[in-house]
């Protein structure tokens, strides 16, 4: 692996990398399968031509998302790591596919298709991609066989997002699936997915992914960190997308009620500042002071690099932005590759 090459500007440390690990980053199949069911769920993906090298992801018979071929085409997506300072990138669903409001059974035969797609184009990285696999979460049974089969076939984790269905990760009837990605060694990757408080926003739908992606990535660690996840699950992994969105402004003041409230205190086994530091985030917050907050309060050792690649909301530069903003050697390192690759379960 390529080190960190660096020199001196005044007091200030600059770097380029070609070492970085990204921990956020989606696939979407090059085509969908027909519904091995008829007739198959209404909302079933498939795929429609675009301009050039895009397809318009259809969904319920309407375009969901214009996606170019880097979602699919493994050479493209490598030439763009290497621009990007990449040397691995973990790979996981575009965060609607996981299709948790589908019929269960429906939602276990997409998944296992585009996780099967994803070890194929695993296969085809010569090593430069890892998986994190779909699973129907809207059935746990389902979901831990599922997780369990794509351990089988070299997935590091599995993406889940912020919700299942309205309930928050932290609810306890999703304990059985987090004890099981502890047994088995799976890191588990927090996406945002149909967030709360969208009749709050005024404007485009985009807004839903600038504003409410990150409202909803917050009220999830915190669900994780009000019902004690981590304390009961010690050698879980979990990760959160958009560098864990609301919660680093969320967290001065949940510490506050746990020290002013009997109920809180009660409640929340340790202290709320404490659990936050044994979850990790990406670092994917577009904004140096913004990192430097995360690594205020959440700990140099608990963020990650991380790109939304290949969406157009993205980051193309994250580790130069990452050397920009940290200018201690050490800590660049574990932003870059140090961090994920522990959280992979890679050392």
């Amino acid at each position: 692996m390529a080190a960190i090459v660096q020199t001196q500007a005044g007091a200030r440390q600059r770097a380029t990398c070609s070492c970085g690990i990204d921990i956020h980053a989606h696939v979407v199949p090059a085509e969908f399968p027909r519904s091995l069911r008829s007739p198959g769920p209404a909302d079933w993906p498939s795929m429609a031509a675009a301009q050039d090298c895009h397809r318009h992801v259809m969904i319920a018979g309407k375009v969901y998302r214009t996606v170019s071929d880097r979602c699919w085409d493994v050479p493209k997506r490598i030439r763009d790591m290497d621009e990007m300072g990449l040397s691995l990138q973990a790979i996981s669903p575009m965060p609607e596919l996981l299709s948790y409001w589908m019929d269960a059974r429906d939602g276990f035969d997409l998944l296992r298709y585009i996780n099967d797609q994803m070890a194929e184009m695993v296969a085809a990285s010569a090593g430069r991609l890892v998986a994190l696999g779909g699973v129907p979460m809207q059935d746990l049974e389902l979901a831990v066989r599922e997780m369990q089969r794509v351990q089988q076939l070299g997935f590091r984790g599995v993406e889940i997002g912020s919700n299942v269905n309205g309930k928050p990760v932290g609810h306890p009837d999703l304990d059985a699936f987090f004890a099981a990605a502890e047994s088995l060694g799976m890191a588990v990757f927090v996406h945002a997915l149909r967030p709360t408080g969208m009749d709050r926003l005024v404007g485009p739908k985009n807004l839903q992914q600038v504003l409410a992606y990150p409202t909803d990535v917050g009220l999830a660690a915190s669900s994780v960190i009000c019902s004690n996840l981590v304390l009961r699950h010690p050698g879980l992994r979990i990760a959160f997308s958009h560098g864990g969105g609301t919660l680093s402004s969320l967290l001065p003041r949940l510490e506050q009620g746990w020290r002013t409230f009997p109920a809180l205190r009660e409640a929340i086994q340790v202290s709320p500042s404490e659990q936050a530091r044994r979850l990790y985030y990406d670092a994917l917050v577009f904004d140096p002071t913004a990192l430097q907050r995360l690594l205020a309060v959440f700990g140099s050792d608990r963020i990650m690099l991380g790109t939304d690649y290949p969406f157009a909301f993205r980051d193309d530069r994250p580790a130069a932005r990452i050397c920009e903003a940290v200018t201690d050697f050490a800590i660049q390192e574990q932003l870059l590759h140090a961090n994920a690759r522990k959280w992979l379960g890679a050392e």
